[in-house]
């Protein structure tokens, strides 16, 4: 399946590792083109951050791989795009 998009809850300590590091490590997962990681809230000992990330056939086990091994832990997947383009969500209405 050709992964072109994941946004990620995660959560790392206050101190480790810093967003660079947890940024580098997301990068060298194969097929990563584009990482952005945006902090949702603060705590006392955690950060929760919004990651999401472009490109082509991404390795989805990989990339929760390489999140971990920094320090970082991934608590849900919220999106997948995955397919021959990307599909932009488009809010429901009631």
């Amino acid at each position: 399946m050709n992964i072109r998009r994941l946004q990620l809850d995660v959560d790392k300590a206050v101190a480790r590792p810093d967003i660079l590091e947890l940024a580098e490590a997301i990068d060298g997962v194969a097929g990563v083109e584009a990482t952005n990681i945006t902090v949702a809230e603060i705590d006392m000992e955690t950060v929760g951050m919004e990651v999401t990330v472009e490109g082509e056939h991404i390795d989805a086990a990989e990339l929760v791989r390489a999140i971990e091994r920094v320090g970082a832990a991934v608590h849900s997947v919220d999106e997948v795009v995955a397919g021959s383009r990307i599909v932009e969500r488009v809010p429901r209405t009631r």
